[in-house]
């Protein structure tokens, strides 16, 4: 007989309401830190869910750094590692893994567009350019939490064959970008049809707007940002 039944009828995967149910067990010392936790086919009794979506948990929350799995001996739950120092503007990947959080993305969809008088200026373009617009769905432990809408000048449409299912900046550092610093202006709004669907709301839900310019380590701008945020289920950490 299970001890915990996960919410089947939830639109959050259930590997991700079992890793949200393992790190409280975590929390609250059930599995003490340095101690091994169940085998997989005690956790899929104990929790009433497949090996797959057992496998698919622990799978990652080794990877973001909760538990390590040793040849031989089975999976143990890692001291909490301490950040590291960080330069520059962090991204969501990073954000989500200083909290033990497992960042992913959703939908992305790119596109070249004229440029508003306010990208142009912002981005310090000429009269008739254009940018580079990426949207994506983030994602945190599987539920959609941020609604993302990134706009680069044409000198960056390379991006449109980078992965984008990844950290946005980790693309950037590897061409010796670094996003350096940012100007955040934030406010609340009420989701639009699409907007909600995308993030998994009711149409008119408050979200958290946070508006954003993000200059590179030489003080360029490098592009702007909106962030649509539900904080129902995600902390903006600036």
């Amino acid at each position: 007989m299970a001890e915990r039944i996960l919410r089947t009828e939830s639109a959050s995967p259930l590997y991700a309401q079992l890793m949200e149910r393992i790190r409280g067990d975590i929390r609250q010392g059930l599995y003490p830190v340095g101690e091994k936790i169940p085998p997989e086919h005690e956790l899929e009794e104990r929790y009433g869910v497949s090996r797959v979506t057992v496998r698919r948990a622990l799978q990652e929350l080794t990877g973001a750094g909760l538990l390590e799995r040793k040849q031989g001996k089975g999976t143990f739950v890692c001291q909490p590692r301490q950040a590291p120092p960080r330069r520059g503007e962090i991204g969501f990947h990073d954000s989500c893994r200083e909290r033990g959080i497992v960042p992913s993305v959703g939908a992305v969809r790119i596109r070249e567009r004229e440029a508003t008088a306010a990208e142009r200026k912002k981005l310090g373009l000429g009269p008739e350019a254009s940018v580079l617009e990426i949207r994506r769905v983030l994602k945190a432990d599987g539920e959609p939490v941020i609604l993302e809408t990134c706009r680069f000048s044409m000198a960056y449409a390379w991006l449109e064959s980078a992965d984008l299912h990844g950290s946005l900046y980790s693309a950037l550092q590897e061409y010796g970008i670094q996003a350096e610093k940012s100007i955040y202006d934030l406010s609340l709004r009420p989701a639009e049809q699409e907007e909600a669907e995308l993030l998994q709301v009711k149409a008119g839900t408050a979200l958290l707007a946070a508006d954003q310019v993000v200059y590179d380590q030489r003080g360029r701008p490098l592009h702007t940002c909106r962030r649509l945020i539900r904080g129902d289920r995600y902390t903006l950490r600036i």
